[in-house]
């Protein structure tokens, strides 16, 4: 019984990583169309030097620009490795995320697999809008403050599920209140201090988002110290070179994305490492 179980587990596990590849050559039509407000359905993928129409065989995630030898079949012009290196990175993620959250066959049941399949949308999300904010300086809407209803049905969907670590509705709630309030909150201290904006509000939005998935405490404490910090180590160095003359403005999504991803993979142990005790706090809320 347990090396079915096993078995079966290693099999869910494949099949969460092939969802990743796919989610992730969703993820490029989304970056590439949404700041253009493109269509993400229609018309079909198509090589952007030529605009001859991809063939279903040479959409294949990762394998089909490897064949290619990353380039159009057509006009032969160069794929971007961005293109394969979102879909490999979706495909990892989604992996390490069914480990966490289903870490055994015992746990192979709806309410495990539910939880798999929301946290795996959210950071789809997240990744996309990351690349988005990365390339075009804009968080979309519809990654960010359309999303929190999303996490709010969620937290509702999970709760009724029993499933591990579910929210109630108030904590996500509250969570999207506090999360987008805190930013906005930062933001304004800095405006009457520097007298220019530090952030967009794009940037408050998304908090949002994240605060309606994952709660207020200790995930928004969490995610703003983790890409500060990170977010830092980048831009001095940025800083650095822009008084060179080298050098381009930082955008804060793709931090706080790599915090809410860092968090949904091992925040809530370094929390009650770092901070014993503390996330007894607002447990109620």
């Amino acid at each position: 019984m347990n090396s079915m179980l096993s078995h079966s587990h290693d099999l869910f596990t494949g099949f969460a990583a092939v969802l990743g590849l796919l989610l992730g050559s969703f993820a490029n039509v989304c970056i590439a169309r949404m700041p253009e407000d493109r269509s993400i359905v229609w018309p079909g993928s198509q090589c952007p030097a030529c605009g001859k129409p991809i063939r279903p065989y040479d959409n294949i995630p990762l394998l089909s620009w490897a064949l290619l030898r990353g380039k159009c079949r057509d006009c032969k012009t160069p794929i971007s490795p961005i293109y394969p290196a979102v879909e490999l990175l979706m495909a990892a993620l989604a992996f390490l995320l069914f480990r966490r959250i289903i870490p055994n066959g015992d746990d192979l049941d709806v309410a495990h697999l539910a939880a798999f399949v929301v946290a795996l949308l959210f950071t789809f999300m997240l990744v996309a809008q990351a690349f988005i904010d990365v390339r075009h300086y804009i968080i979309p809407d519809q990654f960010s403050i359309y999303a929190v209803p999303l996490g709010i049905v969620s937290a509702v969907l999970l709760t009724h599920l029993h499933a591990p670590n579910a929210l109630t509705w108030r904590q996500s709630v509250i969570g999207a209140l506090l999360g987008g309030g805190i930013l906005a909150f930062i933001m304004g201290v800095y405006w009457l201090i520097r007298r220019r904006e530090g952030m967009g509000m794009g940037d408050v939005k998304l908090l949002a988002m994240i605060g309606a998935f994952l709660g207020f405490w200790p995930a928004i404490p969490f995610v703003v110290f983790f890409a500060s910090i990170a977010g830092t180590a980048v831009g001095i160095p940025m800083a650095i070179m822009q008084r060179k003359g080298f050098g381009t403005a930082l955008p804060f999504g793709p931090f706080l994305a790599l915090g809410a991803i860092t968090y949904l993979l091992h925040g809530a142990e370094w929390t009650s490492r770092l901070f014993p005790g503390f996330q007894l706090l607002f447990s109620g809320t």
